[in-house]
């Protein structure tokens, strides 16, 4: 990958465009000064998002761009690099026809960044229904980012999710499986994987340099003792041991009912909490529409809104950009500490 400077582009790849990804765009462009929206680029259908703009009454200078013009174009319009494959404008109806579209912009958007030509990926929500009936085999957006950086780099990778807001960074070590799955899934080599690559991109991205990690427990009262289960002492635990040892500043397992008020949040930088809802639910009640999903782990930087693709209010003008424009800012963020810290 090229060296970047710091005053290079995000690429945001236009997401589902029967979903709210088009107008979230739009008005992160609209609202760039008074919502400081650093400079971006979108990987969509220039007619489409034209399109759209005059549905939800938006009035939008678009112009189509290049990756490496693009700079120069989002003062005066919002700069678009179009795809090969066309895309159906039909607002809340997702259809399967527009997936080639939505992939080759992940595709372009990651191949942006080796190239040197973005700072940063940003993406618009998917839904993974349509893109399951088009024949996409990837469990979901993150694990198909992490097979192009495999593909690129020729090493495995290991994609760690975390929320991000201005009071509480949350990490799930498991994620999209059954709650009823989650003990049997849970091992200390997962907890320990994850802990590391929170703690590394902490420092590296976050400028944090030395990373507290709290870590969750896994049943009520962090197990008490064993009375309520027995992972909390035979594998969180034990994987908190090792990192410890390891030099990496993580205590627990502590009760997930007491570790998210304010004066437990101020104890630490980041959560890693055992299951999907433990870390999203405190993340989101905390700041809904400020928290940002950051994927960690990978060799560039990804940022996403901490919503979905919200078909039920695509196209009527009433979806607000505030999680973009925070996935935006933080891309920025993560990217100019990124160059500093090299």
């Amino acid at each position: 990958m090229r060296d970047r400077g710091d005053d290079s582009i995000l690429a945001l790849s236009g997401g589902d465009p029967s979903g709210i990804g088009p107008e979230i765009a739009i008005a992160a462009w609209r609202d760039r000064a008074a919502a400081n929206t650093p400079a971006f680029y979108i990987l969509s259908d220039p007619d489409l998002l034209a399109a759209r703009a005059r549905q939800i009454g938006v009035e939008v200078v678009i112009e189509t761009t290049t990756p490496a013009e693009a700079s120069k174009v989002f003062s005066r319009a919002l700069p678009v690099v179009p795809l090969a494959e066309g895309l159906k404008d039909t607002p809340g109806q997702p259809d399967p026809a527009n997936a080639p579209g939505i992939i080759e912009a992940i595709n372009r958007s990651v191949e942006d960044v080796f190239a040197g030509h973005a700072a940063a990926v940003v993406t618009c929500p998917i839904a993974k229904k349509p893109l399951y009936d088009a024949g996409f085999r990837f469990p979901g957006h993150t694990e198909y980012l992490a097979h192009l950086a495999s593909l690129k780099t020729g090493n495995p990778v290991t994609p760690v999710m975390m929320l991000a807001g201005p009071e509480l960074r949350a990490v799930p070590v498991t994620i999209h499986i059954p709650l009823s799955e989650v003990p049997s899934t849970l091992t200390r080599v997962m907890i320990e994987e994850t802990a590391r690559i929170t703690a590394h991109d902490l420092q590296r991205r976050f400028g944090i340099g030395k990373p507290r990690l709290a870590v969750s427990g896994l049943n009520p009262h962090a197990g008490e003792g064993g009375a309520m289960g027995s992972e909390d002492e035979a594998v969180i635990l034990p994987a908190i041991e090792t990192l410890r040892r390891e030099g990496i500043d993580a205590y627990g397992p502590l009760p997930a009912d007491t570790m998210f008020h304010a004066r437990a949040r101020a104890g630490y930088d980041a959560a890693i909490c055992m299951y999907h809802d433990q870390a999203l639910i405190p993340a989101k009640a905390l700041a809904f529409d400020e928290t940002v999903n950051v994927t960690l782990g990978l060799p560039f930087i990804r940022t996403s809104p901490d919503h979905g693709t919200a078909f039920g209010i695509a196209g009527r003008g009433i979806a607000r950009p505030d999680s973009l424009i925070a996935a935006l800012r933080l891309a920025r963020q993560l990217a100019d500490n990124e160059v500093r810290i090299r």
